[in-house]
This record gives C-alpha cells, sequence and structure tokens, in this order.
C-alpha cells in the first residue's frame, strides 16, 4: 500500500471544532452566568486538571517503551483533547459581551429575557434567550440566533409573532416576558 494512505506513527489526530456560529457583524453575547460558567471551566482546566494529566504523563513516560505504555497514550490522547478545549475557551472569553438582563427594557423580549409562549396548538412553552455558548434545550435555554429567538425577539405581551420552521410558519402569542438571573 502507498504511503500515501497511512497514517504514521505520532501523527496528531484530525482536530474538528464545533464553535457556535455567530452572525457576521454581531458579538458573542453572553450572560454573567453564562461568562462565570466559561472561565470557571477554563481555570479548572489550566489550574487542575491540566497539571495533573502533566504529572501522569511524565511519570508514564519515565516508564520506558512509550509505544505500548497505555498510560503515557492515552495522556497524551487527553492533553491535546485539553489544550483544544483550553484554546476554544479563550477565543471565546477574548470575543464574549457579557449583557446583564437586568440592564434590558423590561416590556419588550431582547437578549436574556425568559419567555412564555403559546403555539398555535394551544400548549405553552417558555423559554430563555442565552448566548451561543449557553444552550441547553433541556433547561429551556435557546440561542439568541435560533429561529424561535428571533421570531421572539422585540415582541412585546400580547404580540403574536410568526416563526419559519420547515414545516411552514406558525404563529405564537407572547404571554408573559421576564427578566430574571438564571441558575
Amino acid at each position: 500500500m502507498s504511503k500515501a494512505f497511512t497514517r504514521e506513527d505520532g501523527a496528531p489526530d484530525e482536530e474538528i471544532e464545533v464553535e457556535p456560529r455567530i452572525p457576521r457583524g454581531h458579538k458573542n453575547y453572553i450572560t454573567p452566568l453564562g461568562h462565570m460558567r466559561l472561565k470557571s471551566e477554563l481555570k479548572a482546566l489550566v489550574e487542575v486538571e491540566r497539571p495533573e494529566l502533566l504529572k501522569t504523563v511524565a511519570w508514564a513516560a519515565a516508564n520506558g517503551d512509550r509505544s505500548e505504555n497505555a498510560d503515557y497514550l492515552y495522556g497524551k490522547k487527553r492533553l491535546r483533547e485539553i489544550e483544544r478545549r483550553i484554546r476554544f475557551l479563550v477565543k471565546r472569553l477574548e470575543i464574549a459581551e457579557v449583557v446583564d438582563a437586568r440592564d434590558q427594557e423590561q416590556d419588550r423580549v431582547f437578549f436574556g429575557a425568559t419567555v412564555t409562549y403559546c403555539d398555535a396548538g394551544g400548549a405553552e412553552h417558555t423559554v430563555s434567550i442565552v448566548g451561543t455558548d449557553e444552550v441547553d434545550p433541556a433547561r429551556g435555554r435557546v440561542s439568541w440566533v435560533s429561529p424561535i429567538a428571533r421570531a421572539l425577539l422585540r415582541a412585546r405581551e400580547g404580540d403574536a409573532v410568526t416563526l419559519s420552521t420547515p414545516a411552514g410558519e406558525e404563529r405564537l402569542e407572547v404571554l408573559a416576558i421576564r427578566y430574571e438571573e438564571l441558575k
């Protein structure tokens, strides 16, 4: 087989980094809680997890033959993952713009709002509009660039908005808007 189709030992794994998309010309908006979480994750990686892993890799490397040393091989792989995550977090924090929901106009839907709305079927839903790094559908947190958030932005209580979906357009009615500290 040609060498072009084989992977040499020590060749790095392909780095695929999925990054939340931010519309061109916009900033990386984030809530104070989301900013704090990213900073604490970065701190934990840099000050705790990475140094401990470096000790383990150094110990494993001192044991001799590295080609069959599982501790060494796993440690190096995990170290690459940590380094990749650190680079990602540093970039995201550099471009982050913290937006405190309490500073928003309270009677309209803006970033940081928690909105209760009614869909065409009469079911009520509640979502909080957060940054792209804070999305958690299980907790009702949607990105401010998501279709549902885009439909709700700038609406007032009682307004009917149109949500474009693959199945067609759906009308939603805004029932309540509140700005609360997310936990």
